[in-house]
């Protein structure tokens, strides 16, 4: 028995499993998210279908089975919720996923929107969060040492 990729702490039989099956419906907007990211660490392209609004007409497949395919998925990080409760009808997730693609760690963060319709959540559509990248050293002036350690300035080494 292994753990859920959803990062809940519960085993995969018990937790996303069975709303990726069909066995059981997922009872808040939460629990459809992290299905959904399970979905696309198992490959269970279906099921990211079938809980979309809109079904097939609402998703690129072979764009998100290639993202699922080429990515080496990390974790799920939920960043907030919104209402999307048992007795809602609508909701929304804000979260993370971490992957590797291309040798490159990368972060989608995203804001999800879902909808219940007839008993069912339904993910509706997702909002991408902007994430600022800071410089991690400080930048390096035209006229200062290179920092490859040749003894030239930068502007007459690596800042060409």
């Amino acid at each position: 028995m292994s753990n859920c990729p959803c990062g809940s702490g519960l085993i995969y039989a018990e937790c996303c499993e069975p709303v990726i099956s069909g066995s059981a419906p997922a009872r808040t907007a939460l629990a459809l998210m992290r299905s959904r990211y399970s979905a696309y660490v198992k490959g269970a392209f279906d099921h990211l279908v079938a809980s979309c609004v809109g079904g097939e007409e609402g998703v690129d497949r072979e764009a998100t089975k290639r993202w699922a395919l080429e990515s080496e998925w990390l974790g799920l990080e939920i960043v907030s919720t919104d209402k999307g409760g048992p007795d809602d009808d609508k909701g929304s997730v804000e979260f993370i996923a971490t992957y590797i693609q291309g040798g490159l760690k990368d972060r989608h963060h995203e804001r999800a929107g879902f909808v219940k319709k007839d008993g069912a959540w339904l993910y509706e559509e997702g909002e991408v969060v902007p994430e600022t990248i800071t410089r991690a050293a400080p930048k390096v002036g035209r006229n200062d040492p290179c920092p490859c350690g040749s003894g030239k300035k930068y502007k007459a080494c690596h800042g060409r």
